[in-house]
């Protein structure tokens, strides 16, 4: 065989040659004997030489706790610079708590006339309460008269479910007293 100047040498030890032969190189046992070259045949490629296949979301799945998110990497200087509508609503929350705290820590609170600056006027919240209450007490009607339909077809109630049925008149008049009607219209014309 000839013994040209070899041009590399894979993981299983093949050397190729100037001539694109390949072959294993002698070498020395530890006893003293030497092997005797070993010639490869073209196109066999050793278990040690193929190359493993490597499955990219096998590997972002066992490497899933050192990057951040996925996809994400291009994303990272815009996200300091346009900070969105939910971010700053959050940060001007985290303030105002900050801020209330520090007042009660140096006790300089006193009550409303604090919280004024911060909370929009008053007429607005009393009727924002309002519209809640009526739409809760209009929930809690339907669901009274959907059950008291259930009973009226014969079905049978558990006592709670009957409770509710009693307290529809109850539910009415509430509705009324804040000026609607059983069904949720309001009664005051403007």
């Amino acid at each position: 065989m000839p013994t040209t100047e070899s041009s590399g040498v894979s993981k299983a030890g093949i050397a190729t040659s100037a001539t694109g032969e390949r072959h294993i190189p002698s070498s020395k046992r530890a006893d003293g004997s030497v092997r005797k070259e070993i010639r490869v045949r073209p196109g066999y490629r050793p278990p040690e030489d193929v190359e493993i296949y490597k499955n990219r979301t096998a590997e972002a799945w066992k490497n899933r706790g050192t990057g951040g998110v996925p996809g994400a990497d291009g994303l990272k200087s815009d996200s300091d610079a346009s900070k969105n509508a939910a971010a700053n609503k959050n940060a001007k929350r985290r303030d105002a708590r900050k801020k209330a705290a520090a007042a009660k820590a140096d006790g300089t609170t006193n009550g409303p006339a604090d919280q004024d600056a911060d909370v929009p006027a008053e007429p607005v919240n009393a009727e924002a309460e309002k519209d809640k209450e009526v739409k809760k007490l209009t929930k809690k009607l339907r669901q009274a008269r959907d059950l008291r339909d259930k009973k009226d077809k014969g079905d049978v109630l558990l006592p709670e479910q009957f409770e509710k049925v009693i307290k529809i008149n109850e539910l009415i008049r509430q509705l009324e007293g804040l000026g609607v009607d059983s069904n949720g219209d309001s009664t005051t014309e403007t």
